[in-house]
């Protein structure tokens, strides 16, 4: 079942502000400005796996109370900006609980061993003739 299909959202809470940016006197008068809170730790959607997983990816966007805090003011719209703040949510906690590939050990190619084995013969006899000299 994906995030989406869980509906994440109705554990969220929203909030208008006002915005700055663009928009003259209107900037002033209308809360278009959207700030979503999300409690990783007491939501009820998510399994004690995912929640952990959350909390090391997303440690740098979490408050100390473990609350996972996005704004969005792009748009003039309070409308546009929930929409949009929505899809930034998702695509944050999809990114987040991704499962990280396992790296695969590659071979060493021939051409570098003998190249690094043709090196040190080179550098062996540098020190070998400056033995002789002495």
């Amino acid at each position: 079942m994906t995030l989406r299909e869980r509906n994440l959202l109705t554990e969220c809470t929203f909030r208008a502000t006002r915005s700055g940016g663009k928009g003259g006197q209107h900037v002033n008068k209308v809360s278009s400005r959207m700030e979503l809170t999300f409690d990783i730790a007491a939501s009820q959607l998510l399994s004690d796996e995912e929640k952990l997983r959350l909390q090391e990816k997303l440690a740098t966007k979490l408050t100390t109370e473990g609350i996972l805090r996005l704004t969005e003011d792009s748009d003039r719209s309070q409308h546009e900006n929930k929409e949009r703040i929505g899809k930034k949510f998702y695509r944050l906690l999809e990114a987040a609980l991704k499962p990280e590939k396992k790296r695969l050990k590659t071979k060493l190619p021939k051409a570098v061993k003998a190249k690094r084995l043709e090196e040190k013969a080179k550098r062996s006899e540098v020190k070998a003739l400056r033995r002789e000299k002495l």
